[in-house]
């Protein structure tokens, strides 16, 4: 897919969406007989050992010392997610299929999800240099869609509106501590935006694309455009708004969506651009720092992420939002952040919290303490690793291991 395509195909999926009936949508939770092949599927890749630029804006060494997303579980509601691919192998968990029944969300016809799981959670291997953000963490699958540009022309499938909605909500019902939404409705439908804020009230950071139509007059994109969602724009190697990315108040920051590098289905790496890739830079940074403050909840992670920006040439504006995400900022940065402007749609009201979550909430918080706790061990033995290294006689050079995944 080229890189144009894959952009197109990004737009394609949000018109499917809307017009789709309600009855389009089949949903599988359990897995059963091998769902069917795909009826088109994504031209085999080659693997790139070249540095990504993403990697080096943000240096992902320097935070796995600290953090690697351990014990937080990202949802990608997208087209499935490979889990067959080196860099993903022991990082995909079992998930739902919203098209064929008997599926887990790990097959993916049109590459879009597994390039996005891949900038969140992918591993390190061997010869190459493209990782993820946070590998530590964990991906849950929750395939709606097959669609993909072939020759200029839309294909494949997707769910309806209502069937995106519900594949929200299995997805906080699975335990999912981070939203990653690279799908847009132009339309604001009540079904959506009531399990948008169904996962906001179970304390669920939700990441959306903030759409590619700047061309076409920024139509409002939902999720993005919903109040508790970080909207994100995409910005090109020069540190530029990418042309495509969309303008308008739901921005709340930017990270790179131009000229990405990502894992492709099966195994090697493709190249392609949209702001579909600039949101999984942002979950994976919530994922890092729902380990690393166990205690903020999805409000404050989301407040520390926007507050936690490198100023944009552009401002709000120009379609940068807060300015440029800075996953190492908001990990090691103390002290408060502004929160995200509120943006102009209607939120249902939330209700009284129940036991139930209450429960929840604490399990989770105690997961996620757990995973501290072991990532401090390991920093632990780093240290007098090095110290020892300082005091022998002869000496050692000093190396850099980045930590794997839990």
């Amino acid at each position: 897919m080229t890189r144009s395509g894959s952009r197109r195909a990004f737009v394609t999926l949000a018109a499917a969406l809307l017009a789709a009936p309600p009855t389009a949508v089949v949903a599988s939770v359990t897995p059963a007989s091998a769902a069917p092949s795909c009826v088109t599927s994504p031209a085999p890749a080659r693997p790139v050992a070249a540095t990504p630029w993403p990697q080096r804006r943000y240096a992902p060494q320097r935070l796995a010392p600290l953090a690697t997303g351990a014990g937080v579980v990202v949802a990608v509601v997208d087209s499935g997610v490979d889990r067959r691919h080196p860099q993903l192998r022991g990082r995909v968990l079992d998930g739902a299929d919203f098209l064929d029944p008997g599926g887990d969300g790990t097959r993916d016809c049109a590459g879009h999800g597994t390039g996005v799981a891949s900038i969140i959670a992918a591993g390190e291997a061997n010869g190459v240099a493209f990782r993820g953000l946070a590998p530590g963490a964990r991906i849950l699958p929750v395939r709606v869609s097959e669609q993909q540009v072939v020759e200029g022309r839309e294909s494949g499938r997707t769910v309806s509106a209502a069937g995106f909605a519900q594949a929200v909500r299995w997805a906080v019902d699975h335990d999912a501590d981070v939203l990653n939404l690279s799908v847009v409705l132009y339309a604001d439908n009540p079904a959506v935006r009531d399990a948008v804020d169904y996962a906001l009230r179970r304390d669920v950071v939700v990441v959306a694309a903030a759409g590619n139509l700047h061309d076409g007059g920024d139509p409002l994109p939902y999720p993005a455009a919903y109040d508790g969602v970080l909207g994100v724009g995409a910005v090109t190697p020069t540190g530029v708004r990418a042309p495509f990315s969309q303008v308008g108040p739901y921005v709340d920051l930017v990270a790179p969506g131009g000229e990405v590098l990502m894992a492709a289905p099966g195994q090697g790496h493709q190249r392609a651009e949209g702001t579909s890739y600039a949101a999984p830079f942002v979950a994976g940074t919530a994922a890092l720092l729902r380990q690393y403050r166990p205690g903020l909840d999805a409000v404050g992670v989301a407040r520390r992420i926007v507050g936690t920006t490198d100023p944009a040439p552009g401002g709000r504006e120009g379609g940068y939002g807060a300015g440029v995400l800075n996953p190492y900022r908001a990990v090691v940065e103390t002290g408060g952040a502004p929160r995200p402007a509120a943006r102009p749609t209607t939120v249902l009201p939330t209700p009284q919290a129940d036991p139930a979550l209450l429960a929840q909430t604490h399990r989770r918080a105690a997961a996620r303490q757990r995973a501290l706790l072991v990532a401090s061990s390991v920093g632990g033995t780093v240290v007098v690793t090095v110290l020892l290294a300082v005091v022998l006689p002869r000496g050692v050079r000093r190396r850099w291991h980045p930590a794997g995944p839990a």
